[in-house]
């Protein structure tokens, strides 16, 4: 199983809509993909019409008084669960502060999972924290939004040297432009030569569009109702571009 986690110091760069096209895209294929809502706000949660809760909350998982087998939701579409999100979770920093190896606790928690799946995508929440260092933990790849702008830009920075500071190696990370919209100059100038940033930018990138505004009304992804909307196309090439990084050899 490859755990691709969908990752931002920044929040409203577009993690959940990466996170709920890319995993509708990889379970259209065939795969058997789960995604792990993350984030208190539950948006991918709402976009897969799921409640987001978890009886017992957070405290009832990373306590492993209940295996993530008992929390899985099924979703519309066919090979694609989904572990929702809990209000919970806004605490989950203090639930996992209690353990010994706090960083590692969402990596231990996952792995009996590695069987049942091919691809595991996680939808974080915004900022640096402990939740996150244990995303960084147990992840393999990182996929990074970045809207095209200075400030943006900044915390991908911030993000790179925190990852070298701990010493994950182990981490690819694939930043992407999300958000762009070619009106601005500034979005022109960074899109057509990209920051190297210590790490290449995926050339796919994702535009501001209103096709993806509409998935909150919606609750879906935009295979299902804008598939020949550029939206629809750049994620599809988003994806193309991710599967070199999930060779089965590497799964």
């Amino acid at each position: 199983m490859k755990v691709i986690a969908c990752y931002n110091i920044k929040g409203g760069v577009g993690k959940t809509a990466t996170a709920v096209n890319l995993s509708c895209l990889a379970a259209r294929e065939g795969h058997p993909t789960l995604v792990w809502d993350l984030d208190p706000q539950g948006a991918a949660s709402f976009y897969f019409r799921v409640k987001p809760k978890v009886k017992g909350g957070s405290g009832s998982l990373f306590r492993r008084k209940r295996e993530l087998d008992d929390v899985i939701k099924a979703t519309d579409y066919d090979h694609l669960d989904l572990i929702p999100a809990d209000f919970s979770y806004r605490n989950l920093d203090l639930t996992l502060e209690q353990f010994s190896k706090s960083t590692k606790r969402l990596r231990k928690l996952i792995k009996p999972l590695r069987s049942d799946y091919d691809y595991l995508f996680l939808d974080c929440a915004p900022g640096i924290s402990l939740v996150s260092e244990n995303v960084l933990l147990a992840a393999d790849i990182l996929l990074v939004p970045t809207i095209p702008t200075t400030l943006s830009l900044r915390t991908l920075y911030q993000l790179l040297q925190f990852c070298e500071d701990r010493g994950y190696t182990h981490l690819e990370i694939l930043p992407f432009f999300s958000m762009v919209d070619r009106r601005k100059n500034l979005h022109r100038l960074m899109i057509d030569d990209p920051p190297k940033a210590g790490r290449g930018f995926l050339s796919s990138t994702i535009p501001y569009a209103s096709e993806v505004e509409l998935m909150g009304t919606k609750r879906t992804a935009l295979e299902s109702y804008a598939h020949s909307s550029r939206a629809a196309e750049a994620y599809r090439a988003l994806w193309e571009e991710l599967k070199p990084h999930l060779a089965p050899s590497q799964v």
